[in-house]
């Protein structure tokens, strides 16, 4: 009896299969679920990872562009070439993002690529640092600070610190720790230094060298000036890390950085408010690495057929002994 139902089994189920495959009647249909959206493909070829700005500005993005918010993020750490970042860029070309963000490591050297992304019709969109090209057409807009302006506000801060601590008949001598050379950072935030610098004949600016940005080197640049020059009055470091290098160098020579030389800084990072409240670092200028949302929201006005500014430049402060304490705790990066 087994085996005859077993073999009634066999045939019921050979039946079915074959009135299916010949078409004779067809399944009940199934509930099919809506086709998934189109996730945007942006392409980031970041400078590095040199500083604790850097960090921030990385962080920014990656937390932005994520599938929750309908992004891809392809993301390229360059170390700090330029060679590295124009290979990212022709990569995104061949994977056919659908924007390319780049915080450029130097001005120069970028049409030929860009004619690249341009022929494919991919727009390009530049954070923090710019370029300079022979047709602004090859990218569609840029993100940033007001560099020059950084460095402006630098000076004036010393100024106002000199008029109010009685120090405004006294020649003071300064050295300039710069960021990497050619990059719009140290260009405009150099310009704004030395230029303000050499309107007060009281101001004496003895040497001038790249850090790269980074605390080592930062360090290494400010041992030098220390042994050059016995008296030096005013350090300016263009960014941060370079400035806490400085700090370690002027402190392994058994002087008080903030008090014997005062120390003026650029990003105005975490660890540079605990520096200043330390009394170590005098000042600090502004240079908000939080671009993701702004580059996020330039995408969603292009998506939309919308038309975006050219240059757009971010909201920047500066800060000092006297309010880092009460601000410190607002500070998101």
């Amino acid at each position: 009896m087994k085996k005859v139902m077993v073999l009634l089994l066999v045939l019921m189920v050979t039946g079915a299969s074959f009135i299916f495959a010949n078409g004779a009647t067809e399944a009940p249909a199934t509930a099919t679920s809506a086709p998934a959206k189109k996730l945007i493909v942006v392409g980031y070829a970041q400078v590095g990872a040199e500083s604790d700005w850097r960090t921030a500005n990385t962080e920014s993005f990656k937390s932005t562009f994520v599938e929750a918010n309908g992004y891809k993020l392809i993301f390229d750490d360059a170390q700090q070439k330029q060679e590295n970042q124009i290979k990212a860029i022709r990569n995104f070309i061949q994977q056919d993002v659908d924007y390319i963000v780049v915080a450029p490591v130097v001005e120069t050297g970028w049409e030929t690529v860009l004619g690249e992304a341009k022929a494919a019709g991919i727009p390009v969109i530049l954070s923090d640092r710019q370029m300079k090209l022979s047709d602004d057409s090859l990218y569609t807009a840029w993100v940033g600070g007001n560099f020059l302006k950084e460095g402006q506000d630098g000076v004036k801060w010393l100024n106002d610190y000199v008029a109010k601590n009685g120090l405004a008949n006294k020649d003071l001598n300064m050295v300039l720790l710069q960021g990497t050379i050619g990059s719009s950072a140290q260009v405009g935030r150099t310009q704004g230094i030395t230029e303000g610098i050499a309107k007060n004949p009281k101001y004496h600016l003895l040497a001038k060298q790249t850090g790269e940005f980074t605390q080592a080197k930062g360090q290494e640049v400010m041992e030098s000036f220390l042994k050059a020059y016995p008296k030096i009055d005013v350090v300016f470091a263009e960014n941060d890390n370079m400035a806490f290098g400085a700090i370690d160098a002027i402190k392994a020579v058994g002087k008080v950085p903030g008090k014997d030389i005062i120390i003026i800084s650029f990003d105005a990072v975490h660890e540079a408010f605990n520096k200043m409240i330390a009394g170590e670092l005098n000042a600090d200028v502004e240079c908000n690495p939080l671009h993701g949302p702004r580059v996020a929201e330039i995408i969603q006005k292009l998506e939309a057929g919308q038309k975006v500014d050219k240059i757009m430049y971010v909201t920047e402060g500066s800060f000092d002994t006297t309010n880092a304490k009460e601000i410190l705790p607002t500070r998101k990066y």
